[in-house]
């Protein structure tokens, strides 16, 4: 990513303003520049990142003002289809190998957008002929998870690899990191350039952990002097980008083979099925109490909120009655301190609680009949999954066929079942 935020940043007002970015976006006058990755320890070239340009001279040449008005012109899925274009269509033309990986950003939020018709014959060749890495952008991390969860499903779909970028700019890139598998953790320059600052030996202490768990390759972004670069390799990061190896421009001409293969992530195959649904695959259940899994849950929030780190807490309740007082106070507090939460149940408000996002569920949804809570972070992983089967008495008397597993990867699987049930503002509703 440049030092401008992609989607932040201010931009020209006013009639002429919209005229002017709307001529540039039909026209599609956009052009791009890119930027090398390389290795830290070589400073052999491993990569380029592809970063889109308005017209020279123009008031929105840079990207932030570029996106920031595509923003608020609701016009930021197109912009995003139309900057990975000629991205594509320029490394093409300049001959750019295979081998050679091309780092692209991608906004989440234009997978709600369709690719325009003009733009897909370049965007399937692109994707066809580049090693494609898509970028996914920081700050839109949580604002809209189902659009995420397609997201990585279609870029994994089409063979290209994913990079979580500017991690350490926003908490909740922690608490979800592990939940994306992504194949390159891109550190933000404030870390890197700043590594003394406690914010930041939270970030690399996490990130640490995911890569050393996963295998994910370590980029540190905003290297701009040979300190820069000596703390970007005492984080853990192997490969590294800016102005110390590079400014954005065109591509050269030649090029030598990056040296290393970026790793590449399974992903996850949760599809339409529920939690419960999901873990059955893995284990088989036992028949339980409600009480029970009471003590069982709360273990499972007490050890993942000792983690240096937020955490994603996913939980289902069948019912918003379940969900009491004591339980959204305390869901409520972790989500103040970055955790990202979000809690399902027949009548469950979009916004339960400040920082909360709540789903209701409608009465024929299946996970009606199920309990799950999910805590995950890159240090603990543990889920409860059950079913109801009968009540013999009481509400504390309810029974349950049960499983709780610490298997990453069930969970991860489980966890993007509920994801994917997430829109941008936090809940669909029970018609949709």
């Amino acid at each position: 990513m440049p030092s401008a935020s992609r989607a932040g940043g201010s931009a020209p007002g006013g009639s002429g303003g919209d005229a002017e970015f709307d001529a540039i976006l039909d026209r599609r006058a956009l052009y791009p520049v890119f930027q090398p990755i390389v290795v830290l320890a070589t400073g052999r070239v491993a990569g380029y990142e592809a970063l889109a340009r308005g017209p020279a001279g123009s008031a929105f040449e840079l990207p932030a003002a570029m996106f920031g008005h595509a923003l608020r012109a609701g016009r930021l899925g197109e912009l995003d289809w139309v900057a990975r274009a000629v991205a594509f269509r320029h490394a093409l033309r300049a001959g750019l190998p295979y081998e050679m990986p091309l780092f692209v950003n991608v906004e989440p939020m234009a997978l709600r957008t369709r690719c325009p018709p003009d733009l897909v014959a370049s965007v399937d060749d692109g994707a066809e002929r580049l090693q494609v890495v898509a970028e996914i952008t920081e700050r839109f991390l949580g604002e809209d998870p189902a659009a995420l969860m397609a997201l990585m499903t279609r870029v994994r779909g089409r063979g290209a690899r994913i990079a979580l970028d500017d991690v350490g700019s926003n908490p909740a890139s922690l608490a979800l990191m592990s939940l994306l598998s992504p194949e390159v953790i891109k550190l933000d320059r404030e870390v890197v350039q700043h590594p003394d600052t406690a914010v930041a030996r939270q970030v690399v202490q996490a990130v640490r952990a995911e890569s050393a768990r996963t295998g994910a390759v370590v980029l540190a972004e905003g290297i701009e002097t040979p300190q820069h670069r000596a703390s970007a390799i005492a984080m853990g990061a192997t490969l590294g980008q800016g102005w110390l190896f590079g400014r954005p421009g065109p591509l050269p001409r030649r090029h030598t083979h990056p040296g290393a293969d970026l790793p590449r992530s399974a992903g996850s195959r949760a599809g339409d099925s529920t939690p419960f649904q999901i873990a059955r695959r893995y284990r088989d259940p036992a028949l339980t109490t409600r009480r029970a899994l009471i003590r069982v849950s709360a273990r499972l929030e007490a050890m993942a909120s000792r983690a240096p780190e937020a955490m994603v807490l996913l939980a289902t309740f069948q019912h918003r009655v379940h969900f009491t007082a004591t339980v959204r106070t305390r869901y409520a507090a972790w989500a103040a301190g970055g955790a990202f939460i979000a809690v399902f149940a027949g009548g469950m408000p979009a916004r339960p609680a400040p920082g909360l996002r709540g789903v209701t569920l409608r009465a024929d949804d299946p996970l009606v009949g199920e309990w799950t809570v999910i805590v995950v972070n890159s240090y603990f992983a543990g889920g409860l999954f059950a079913e109801e089967v009968r009540s013999t008495g009481g509400d504390g008397q309810r029974e349950f066929d049960a499983i709780v597993s610490y298997d990453r990867a069930l969970l991860t699987e489980a966890a993007h079942s509920l994801l994917g049930r997430l829109n941008s503002r936090g809940g669909r509703s029970a018609d949709g």
